[in-house]
């Protein structure tokens, strides 16, 4: 149940009516007031009763955790979600059996998830937030991956004297690319190409 229609002698206590079948509190509410009432005249005639529209506040962190929590699900898994919030930079960490399911190959099905759960979180959000999903720290596992990468191929640049691209990356890992890359002096990086097919290029200085 989302709203709640009640009435009370006062607003007051039918805000405390709709709240009590809600089972919310007043922070988790929003709250419209229909009618403020009217007090019966030597209580006997002439009152009517105040009305009040309680809605039960949507938290776009609880959405998102619903959501991925059903997909999960309908994919035969069931994680442990932790969430982490940093300002508008939501994390989930996802631990349990199965994880590779959920990670899927070079994490294509993590990201898949990730980009799906921001969608439903601000879908919600007043305020745009940026979603973040990791699974038996994977995200780690692959920065180090991707960061020997990036060293083994500004190797084989300055080896061949000649531009190495690497396969197509969301906007994240490509970051991690430029990251490891971003002192060297013998090679530069930048990206090439349209989203989601968009990739990076190491060249030899």
């Amino acid at each position: 149940m989302r709203e709640v229609k009640a009435t009370g002698q006062t607003v007051e206590e039918a805000i405390e009516s709709a709240l009590s079948q809600l089972n919310i509190t007043k922070e988790e509410a929003e709250i419209e007031v229909i009618d403020q009432g009217k007090k019966s005249l030597f209580g006997l005639f002439g009152g009517r009763p105040a009305a009040v529209l309680v809605k039960k506040a949507i938290n776009p962190v609880d959405e998102a955790k619903d959501f991925l929590l059903s997909v999960a699900r309908a994919m035969g898994v069931e994680p442990s979600i932790e969430v982490h919030q940093d300002g508008r930079e939501v994390e989930f960490r996802l631990s349990g059996e199965k994880m590779a399911l959920l990670i899927g190959k070079r994490g294509q099905t993590l990201n898949a998830l990730q980009h799906l759960t921001q969608l439903a979180a601000n879908k919600v959000s007043d305020q745009f937030l940026t979603i973040l999903l990791d699974a038996e720290n994977y995200r780690e596992r692959r920065r180090q991956t991707l960061t020997n990468l990036a060293e083994r191929l500004a190797d084989k640049a300055l080896r061949t004297n000649r531009a190495v691209s690497l396969e197509p990356m969301p906007s994240y890992e490509r970051k991690v690319i430029h990251t490891a890359l971003v002192n060297a002096k013998k090679v530069d990086t930048h990206s090439e190409g349209r989203e989601p097919n968009r990739y990076i290029v190491i060249a030899p200085k």
